[in-house]
């Protein structure tokens, strides 16, 4: 009798103190959180920051570049099935580009990640991969981080152009009979990117205004 009650209270001093533990443990890591999670938002921001300004220079936008969001609904055309984001660049209140999320479904590897920047009047500013999976040294130039002409990426060539001069079925690659470059060897790549950045363009300059007009931190919902 004895020794069964000594092992009863073994037993439940062991699970008073697992649970103490428990609850100490969930208290530190919450605490380190609560410490931790400015800096780790700060750090999140700066990343996209350095991304934004990738694809439009700073100097051309005087708002908040980050408060000045929305999002829109599911949007297959550009890759986008459950939505994303449109980041609104303006200057002294008027509109100036819109950085948009896209994607290529269709890439060698698979989903490729873009942000196209729209400029007012229909041309494009900047070009960015944001996620992919090609091949290391064949289609991974898409990239410009990867892509070993530093001098002249192959992304660069979409700066400039133009949805308005540019006609719809041109947005491919020469290959094709488009009117963009690729790299001979990795044709898939570039063919997906560059139709991806075709679609998203047409995405923003066929909804600039409403997209501007949105208020900050709404959901614009795809009519098309």
């Amino acid at each position: 009798m004895s020794g069964r009650y000594t092992a009863t209270r073994t037993s439940l001093r062991t699970s008073a103190i697992m649970v103490l533990f428990t609850l100490l443990f969930t208290a530190l890591m919450s605490s380190t959180y609560r410490v931790t999670r400015p800096a780790i938002e700060a750090s999140k921001q700066d990343a996209q920051m350095r991304l934004l300004a990738e694809v439009l220079p700073p100097g051309s936008y005087d708002n908040a570049l980050l408060d000045d969001v929305v999002r829109f609904g599911p949007a297959p055309q550009i890759g986008m099935e459950a939505g994303g984001r449109v980041w609104r660049a303006r200057k002294a209140g008027e509109p100036v580009a819109l950085i948009i999320e896209g994607a290529a479904t269709d890439g060698y590897a698979g989903r490729i990640g873009l942000v196209v920047a729209v400029q007012r009047d229909g041309r494009l500013s900047g070009v960015r991969v944001t996620e992919h999976k090609e091949t290391p040294g064949l289609g991974d130039y898409i990239d410009p981080r990867k892509d070993r002409r530093k001098d002249s990426p192959w992304i660069a060539q979409f700066a400039g152009a133009s949805w308005a001069a540019v006609n719809t079925a041109e947005w491919t690659v020469r290959k094709d009979g488009g009117s963009f470059d690729y790299r001979a060897g990795a044709t898939i790549s570039a063919r997906a990117v560059t139709r991806a950045v075709g679609h998203s363009t047409a995405f923003a300059a066929e909804r600039m205004d409403a997209l501007f007009a949105a208020p900050a931190g709404s959901l614009l919902g795809d009519d098309s």
